[in-house]
Parts: structure tokens; C-alpha cells; sequence
């Protein structure tokens, strides 16, 4: 690999090091500079051998001898200070509040694979795409799980770095990325002629280094991070630059995504190929994948790549969810383009989920805002692909009997993608008779009515709404982040207004003693003002939200949005029937009753009343006016397919949530088709999608979690 340091180069550092160490006494300023100068050469090396290379050739404590004695030196002589000196990574200050950023060019998803088959179409694509024989040369490398970041040079200086935010737009978080020893601060990419550059990479934290966080932060008394990659992106988000350098963040950064020089003119050209792109990258100190990166001859090397790196994953020193395969020449890259969602020239190969057993504990009954039912399991803790897992849901009744499931038993637990903890099987054949069935409840855990199943639905749920688990998830719901928006308005405030009686009705939220809040432990007087200068922002928000807000069944963001575009007044919708509002394009008939029972409820309209005399708004914004086509729901210009039997849901219901997102529905699987949600006893629908290789397959949970980020 290119490296910017010579054998000799090193040899030269080193020994200037040594030297350095000895010296004791502050010189007069022409030998400090000097020296100052030598420091921030030396110091980068260093920290070049430990953060990039994992190879350090001095102790940390000779290593820290150096950075003090240039904190001395620059103390001594504070007009020595320059921006690009490692003293200046880690500001003093807390930053101030993120603020978004255009990226240079957007940061797109990528396509996923999941196996050689997957990679095989791939591969026959792209001959397509560029009309090129086979072989083609792919460059494979990891795919990190961390926070991806983009870092802008100009004139060899890092003057920006942001989060990937929508790939449009990001968070500036400059000063973090101060901090990571892994981003140089001064890069020469003026020796190819580039003037300014935007590179993209992934923030991560070593495996063996997130143990050692949580484990200082559980003898502190701290809360454990999740997993390495909450670690890595949580940090990437917080003011305080210093919480970078307490968890040794580092970078890798896998792309060239943006150059030109001075005249503004494109200078990538001079990089043929990505990896020769990569290896420019590491001749100017960045870390880069080195050998867990292959240039791959043809498809089959690649797929085989890819393989071994699965197999090895546990043995590798940060998280990774799979492998990225790209087209290794740039001049085929193009020709291939992009879609609105990812390049068509490179594709992600997600590794198998990881599996593990542990023992099922206990079964928890927890209550939904709309008195669903939903068990919990609650396991011994088992580490899945770097997440501690002890609750894992259980759906309803029938998947606890579809599964024979036992209180005692051992079980099969999975990661599904990666992400979301799910329960195979029981292990029935380890069982020594100690094992009990697990009985469903026929009450509600919270307020003991009888609890009923509607005919053709797979939850029991509670039809009492006046049920105080209930209430609280509702109110929850009501001051979320995708409803009202009420900034810092979480759970712990609901629930603990709600048992001093201050919060019982969706009103109360918009009628709170800030005065006696600022009196409660743990608040204060500036808490108090913040949390009213957040529910007063909230009154001014759109209908879409305060609709949505209310907990209708089947009524999402999206169709909120929809029926807001129809009315002048919120309390309109109170004069629409079956018909009319079915009418609208992609209202389903069971969202349209939901929505005619609410405002038939006669306490809908004085409950409406009361929060327009608080202030809330109950009337169209502007931005709300009718706009067809739906272009910024979850599944917009996405076709879709449902097939199999879903635990939560019919799938005409799941079909009009999914065209209420912006999806077209399909009947059957062709080249047409984008995506296909499988439920139990899938059948040939799945199998003729798996054998297009171009249609994701979605579980009925994660066509849910889409839904949800809308």
C-alpha cells in the first residue's frame, strides 16, 4: 500500500522524536517556532502509526511527552497557535447547535445482495449498462455500521465535515471530526493539482475500545450504549467534542466523491480506477481499507471475497454488516449512472443474520395506544452482531403457538438484517419437563377489562380507552417527534406529569404550571421556559401533524397529510362521509372509517374546541394545499407486492398503507415489481421474486419500520 512516509522519511521522525523528548526548558520564540514545527510533523506521524496503521513505535507516554511539550510551547507563545496544530482538534468550547449542509454531490444509499446468485445478476447488469464482455474488475471492500461522514478539503485544509442527514443535506459536526486523530487536519492535494474535494467515509469505533467505554461507563454509573455503532453516531451528535476523544472514534474513508481545481474543473480523471482513487487517499495519511480490500478480477472472485469476509467478521476489530462490491473503473462507473436512490455500479453484500440461543425467561404484556396487546419476551441477554439482546417481541397469541413456545425453554434467536431481534424456533428437544406453556392473558395488564380478538385480526386488544396504559401511549404519541414535534417532551416527562395529575387529556399538554415544573427536582426554571417554548412552537404546526397526532388507526403521516389537504378547518372532516372521503386517491376504505368514527365520537369536537381556544392550530397552512402526486412518502414511485398470511394486519389494510405511503400495488411478481412483503407460507411469490434478483424483500415488521420513518 501507498504510504506518504518513507522508510527513510519514518526513520528521520522517529529519531526527531527522541530528541524531542529530552528537551525540558521553554527556548526563546525563534527556536520555539522552530521546534513547534518539528511537533506538529512528529505528532501527525505518531498518530498516523496508532490511529491508521494500529502499529505505534513509541509508548503512549512518550507520546503524550510530545503533545505536552507543544501544549507548552504554544502556552508560552500563544502566536504560535495555528489552526492546523493537534492541540486544535478538540476546541475548548462546546459547539454550538448543528446546522444543516448542502453535501457537494448527494450521498446515496446502496442497492443490497445477499448472495453469489444476487451478485451474478448484478454483475450481468452491468454488462448491460456499459456493453462490456465479461470479465469485469469489481474493487470490494467493507461495509462499515457506523455514521457515515462527508469531509471537505480546500486548499489542502479540512474545512468541513457533516453526518450523511439525508443525503441532500447533512449535520455540520466540523469540530468532531476535528477531534478523530484519523482525519488529517491538512492534507496535500494540491500535489494532484486538487483545489477543492469532498471525500466520504464511516465513523466507527474499535470493538475492543467500545467494551472498555461501557465498561468505565457502568462503574461511573452511566447508561451502557447499545451497540458500537449507536456509540459511534451518537458521538458524531454531541457538543462536546471531548465525547469524540473519550470514545477514540475513528474514520475510514472509502470514496473520492467530488474534486476540481482552482478554475473548478474536474480533476477525478486522473484516478482510472476507485482503488488507485483509495490508494491516493492513504498517501495522504487517511486510513482507508487496506487488506480487508481486494480488487477482484471478475464477479465469482468478488462473491468468493465476500464470503471469506463473512466467515471472518467476528475476528475483525470494528463492526461490519457486509461487504461493498464496485465497479473498479470509473469510465464504466459512469456509464452505469445512478438511480434516485443508489449508483447502479456498486451493490451492497449483506452478511447472514447472526443467530444465538439463550433461555426465554418471562413473557411482559405490554399495551399499545390503540389497546393491542403485544407480549414481550424477556430473555437471558445474548449478544447478536454487536447488540445485547433481552426483549425480543413476541407479535401476538398465534405466533406463541405457532412456535410452541415455553416459559423456560431455550430458543433460537436472530438478528433479521441485522437489526431487528426476532424469535425462531424453540429448541423443544432440549427440554427436561421443567418447561411451562405460556398462557395469554384474558385481561388487560393495566386495567383489567376483558380483553376481545375481532374476527379475521391476530391481536387481542383492550377496548377500553379510558385504560390508563392506553392514555399514556396515546399522550406519548401526541407530543412524538413525527406527531406534534415537541421538542424534549419524551416519555419520562409524560409518564411523570401523568402521576402528578397534571396530565391526563391530549389539552392538559397545552395547559402546564411552568412555575411548578420549574420547582420539580431535576428541572429548573431554564428546563421549564425551554419545554413552553417548545409546546408553544408546536400550536403552530400543520393539521397533517395534529391529525395524525390522535392515534386513528390506519391513519399515518401520509394519508394525515392527505385528508389536510382537502379541508380549510381541521373540524371540517367532521362533515365528510364513507363516500367522499374514500374517494380521495389512495384512501382505503378502513382508514376512511377510522377517520368517519372519530368525528362521529361526540367528544371530538369539543376536545378540538378546547385545543383551539389553547392556542393549537386547527386551520390549513399553506404548505399543506392539496399536491398530487405523493412525492415524499415513504414508498413513493416504489411498485409493491404482498403475499402471505401477516400477524398484525390484513393485507388489503397493509395494501392501502402501503399506497397511502406513495406505492403502486401490483397482483403479481414481474420485472416490474420493487418490492415484495412476505408474510408466513410465503410461497412461489417469493421464490419467483428471489429469482429475479432485482426485488427486496421485506418482512411484515420491516414494511412497518419503513412506514414508520415517513
Amino acid at each position: 500500500m501507498a504510504t506518504q512516509y518513507s522508510t527513510e522519511k519514518q526513520r528521520e521522525l522517529y529519531d526527531l522524536s527522541k530528541k524531542i523528548l529530552a528537551h525540558k526548558d521553554i527556548p526563546a520564540k525563534p527556536e520555539a517556532a522552530k521546534e513547534v514545527a518539528q511537533l506538529h510533523e512528529v505528532i501527525v506521524y505518531h498518530e498516523w502509526r496508532y490511529y491508521v496503521l494500529n502499529e505505534p513505535v513509541m509508548s503512549d507516554f512518550e507520546y503524550d511527552h510530545l503533545y505536552k511539550r507543544l501544549e507548552a510551547l504554544e502556552q508560552a507563545y500563544p502566536t504560535l497557535v495555528s489552526e492546523d496544530s493537534p492541540t486544535q482538534r478538540v476546541s475548548s468550547d462546546l459547539s454550538s447547535d448543528f446546522e444543516s449542509v448542502a453535501h457537494l454531490i448527494p450521498m446515496l444509499s446502496l442497492d443490497n445482495s445477499y448472495n453469489a446468485e444476487d451478485l451474478g445478476d448484478f454483475d450481468k447488469q452491468i454488462q448491460k449498462l456499459t456493453n462490456t464482455e465479461p470479465p469485469i474488475a469489481y474493487c470490494v471492500e467493507p461495509k462499515y455500521d457506523g455514521g457515515s461522514i462527508a469531509l471537505v478539503y480546500e486548499n489542502d485544509r479540512l474545512v468541513r465535515a457533516a453526518t450523511r442527514g439525508n443525503g441532500t443535506t447533512g449535520e455540520e459536526m466540523t469540530k468532531n471530526a476535528k477531534a478523530m486523530k484519523t482525519i488529517p487536519l491538512k492534507a496535500a492535494f494540491s500535489k494532484y493539482g486538487i483545489h477543492k474535494v469532498e471525500l466520504r467515509g464511516e465513523v466507527l469505533i474499535r470493538l475492543d475500545r467500545f467494551k472498555k467505554v461501557n465498561q468505565a461507563r457502568e462503574k461511573a454509573g452511566k447508561s451502557i450504549l447499545a451497540n458500537p455503532r449507536n456509540a459511534a453516531t451518537g458521538a458524531l451528535r454531541v457538543k462536546n467534542p471531548q465525547e469524540v476523544v473519550d470514545r477514540s472514534l475513528e474514520a475510514f474513508i472509502y470514496q473520492l466523491g467530488y474534486a476540481v481545481d482552482k478554475e473548478g474543473e474536474n480533476v477525478l480523471d486522473q484516478f482510472p480506477t476507485h482503488d488507485e482513487g483509495i490508494e491516493a487517499l492513504a498517501n495522504l495519511g487517511f486510513k482507508v481499507p487496506t487488506v480487508e480490500r481486494k480488487v477482484c478480477s471478475n464477479i465469482e472472485e468478488a462473491a468468493a471475497f465476500c464470503d471469506h469476509w463473512q466467515q471472518k467478521r467476528d475476528d475483525y476489530a470494528y463492526e461490519i454488516d457486509g461487504m461493498v462490491v464496485k465497479v473498479n473503473n470509473i469510465d464504466l462507473q459512469e456509464l452505469c449512472g445512478y438511480t434516485s436512490h443508489h449508483p447502479r455500479w456498486a451493490i451492497a453484500y449483506k452478511f447472514k443474520a447472526k443467530q444465538a440461543t439463550t433461555k426465554l425467561l418471562n413473557v411482559e404484556y405490554q399495551v399499545g395506544k390503540l389497546g393491542q396487546v403485544t407480549p414481550v419476551a424477556k430473555l437471558e441477554p445474548v449478544s447478536l452482531a454487536g447488540v445485547t439482546v433481552s426483549s425480543v417481541s413476541l407479535h401476538n397469541e398465534d405466533f406463541i403457538k405457532q412456535r410452541n413456545l415455553h416459559l423456560g425453554d431455550t430458543v433460537l434467536v436472530e438478528r433479521a438484517g441485522d437489526v431487528i431481534p426476532y424469535i425462531v424456533k424453540a429448541m423443544e428437544e432440549l427440554r427436561d419437563g421443567n418447561e411451562q406453556p405460556i398462557v395469554y392473558p384474558t385481561q388487560c395488564p393495566s386495567c383489567e377489562t376483558t380483553l376481545v380478538r375481532i374476527e379475521g385480526e391476530a391481536v387481542w386488544k383492550c377496548e377500553n380507552v379510558n385504560c390508563a396504559a392506553q392514555v399514556l401511549r396515546r399522550l406519548e404519541h401526541h407530543v412524538s417527534k413525527n406527531a406534534m414535534d415537541i421538542d424534549g417532551f419524551g416519555e419520562k416527562y409524560v409518564v411523570r406529569f401523568n402521576e402528578m395529575g397534571w396530565l391526563d387529556r391530549v389539552p392538559d399538554v397545552y395547559k402546564l404550571d411552568y412555575d411548578a415544573i420549574a420547582n420539580l427536582e431535576g428541572f429548573g426554571k431554564r428546563s421549564a421556559e425551554k419545554l413552553k417554548k417548545a409546546i408553544d412552537t408546536a400550536k403552530g404546526n400543520p393539521i397533517s401533524r395534529l391529525l395524525y397526532s390522535f392515534s386513528i388507526p390506519l391513519v399515518g403521516r401520509t394519508v394525515s397529510k392527505i385528508f389536510a389537504g382537502e379541508v380549510n378547518d381541521i373540524r371540517d372532516l367532521k362533515n365528510w362521509d364513507l363516500e367522499q372521503l374514500m374517494a380521495l386517491k389512495d384512501i382505503g376504505p378502513k382508514a376512511a372509517e377510522h377517520v368517519v368514527a372519530f368525528f362521529a365520537n361526540p367528544e371530538t369536537l369539543p376536545l378540538l374546541n378546547e385545543l383551539d381556544a389553547l392556542g393549537v392550530n386547527m386551520k390549513q397552512l399553506e404548505s399543506e394545499r392539496k399536491q398530487e402526486p405523493i412525492l415524499d412518502g415513504a414508498l413513493s414511485g416504489k411498485t409493491i407486492l404482498f403475499t402471505g398470511s401477516f400477524q398484525t394486519m390484513k393485507r388489503n389494510d397493509a395494501k392501502a398503507l402501503a399506497v397511502a405511503a406513495g406505492a403502486k400495488a401490483l397482483s403479481a411478481v414481474s420485472s416490474n415489481l420493487n418490492i415484495l412483503v412476505v408474510g408466513e407460507k410465503a410461497g412461489s411469490k417469493l421464490t419467483k421474486a428471489q429469482a429475479l434478483g432485482t426485488v427486496e424483500i421485506l418482512t411484515e415488521e420491516e414494511f412497518l419500520k419503513v412506514l414508520e420513518k415517513e
